[in-house]
C-alpha cells in the first residue's frame, strides 16, 4: 500500500473514531490510543488527571512496542475496520 493511501485510510479511521460517541471497551480504546500515539510520533506523556488512567495508557504504549509510524497506522486502521466491520469500510478491505 502506498504511503498516501495509508495516510488517507488512517485519517479516515481517525475521523470515524472521533465522530463515534457510543461507549467502547477500555481495551479497544487503549490499543487505539497507543497506535495513534505511535502513528503520529507523539512524544507527549499521557495527560489524564487520574493517575490510574495514565498508568493504563503508559502500559498500552509499552505493549505496542517499538513499531514504526507505518505499522502503527496499519494496525490502527485494521483495528477500526475489524471492530466496526460494516460501519467502517477501509479501502484495503474492500
Amino acid at each position: 500500500m502506498s504511503s498516501k493511501k495509508l495516510d488517507r485510510e488512517f485519517e479516515k479511521a481517525v475521523e470515524f473514531m472521533n465522530s463515534y460517541h457510543d461507549p467502547l471497551p477500555a481495551d479497544l480504546l487503549l490499543r487505539l490510543y497507543a497506535y495513534y500515539k505511535k502513528a503520529t510520533r507523539s512524544e507527549a506523556p499521557p495527560g489524564s488527571r487520574r493517575a490510574i488512567i495514565n498508568a493504563f495508557k503508559t502500559n498500552a504504549l509499552f505493549q505496542a512496542g517499538q513499531i514504526s509510524e507505518k505499522q502503527a497506522k496499519k494496525k490502527y486502521t485494521k483495528l477500526v475496520s475489524t471492530y466496526f466491520n460494516e460501519d467502517f469500510k477501509a479501502e484495503n478491505d474492500a
